[in-house]
């Protein structure tokens, strides 16, 4: 196999099914060899049966290509840094992470347990950091040493996180935070020779074919614009040495759209050189509110 990962090492968590899946085949298809991350757990992060990394892998290697599987548990120190080592043990080195492991637990926010804020929290967010921790620190010990790397982190947002998402404060808030720590990492970890980007995915999984049933349903005939292996192509570019000078931005990827996300940023402002009155501010906070774009609706939500 050749392409625009021709010889890269690459990392992919959550790559038993849907996305995760679609991107490992992609890397392979491009020239990669690939480190196979998946806990094999169920829709809820409850224990599954069997292990979908090793069908993956020998599904990539069946194809020509080269990969292994990996079982350990991302949103854990030990399991992340075996992460690194698994790809440094059988290939030498590591050049992308791809973080995107994650699973559901839907409530409205007056019914949410607080263990399904923390289990979800813990294995998006949490899961994100660790990795990325970790194979970031074997990157900087690259460049203390004098060999810069060529890196790349491609992170999973989503719409949830960018806009919320009606019965998934959990999943919208652990986003929203990998959006932050998206734009944090680039900022401290390309002097290392590591480039961060996150991509927005929409696209049919285990997560969304039951939330979003109608939208996420595949067509009898043409064009899927909800199959997973639509966004790859998009994950496999940020991946490779091809996106050189790409980074801390945010991609929506749905379909054949490409979409650049533009996030925060000032808009509308009054200052007044002194310190308003709660009225004055009131009064001046809705003029400004009258002269500012409209955010965009919370998905699912009324009107």
């Amino acid at each position: 196999m050749s392409g625009i990962c021709e010889g890269r090492i690459v990392a992919i968590t959550g790559a038993g099914r849907g996305l995760g899946r679609a991107h490992a085949l992609a890397f392979a298809a491009e020239g990669a060899r690939v480190v196979v991350n998946d806990l094999g757990v169920r829709l809820d992060g409850s224990p599954g049966s069997g292990s979908p990394a090793d069908r993956v892998a020998a599904e990539i290697r069946a194809a020509g290509g080269a990969a292994v599987a990996h079982a350990g548990d991302i949103a854990t120190s030990e399991g992340a840094a075996s992460l690194v080592r698994c790809a440094l043990d059988t290939y030498g080195r590591l050049d992308t992470l791809v973080n995107n492991a994650g699973f559901l637990r839907d409530r409205m926010l007056v019914n949410l347990d607080e263990d399904d804020w923390d289990a979800v929290v813990r294995v998006h967010l949490k899961g994100h950091f660790l990795p990325l921790k970790h194979a970031g620190a074997y990157w900087r010990a690259e460049a203390k040493a004098g060999r810069t790397p060529v890196a790349r982190i491609v992170n999973t947002a989503s719409g949830a996180g960018l806009a919320g998402s009606v019965g998934q404060g959990n999943y919208s808030a652990a986003k929203a935070g990998i959006v932050g720590l998206t734009l944090v990492a680039a900022a401290e970890l390309g002097r290392y020779g590591v480039q961060v980007n996150a991509v927005a995915p929409a696209a049919r999984t285990r997560m969304t074919e039951r939330t979003f049933a109608d939208a996420m349903a595949a067509p009898a005939s043409g064009f899927d614009a909800m199959a997973p292996e639509n966004v790859s192509p998009l994950v496999v570019w940020l991946g490779s040495a091809a996106s050189a000078g790409v980074t801390g931005r945010v991609f929506e990827a749905e379909g054949g759209r490409i979409t650049v996300m533009e996030g925060w940023r000032p808009g509308p402002t009054a200052d007044k050189a002194a310190r308003w009155t709660p009225a004055e501010a009131g009064e001046r906070a809705r003029e400004l509110l009258s002269a500012a774009e409209r955010p965009w609706p919370v998905y699912g939500a009324e009107g």
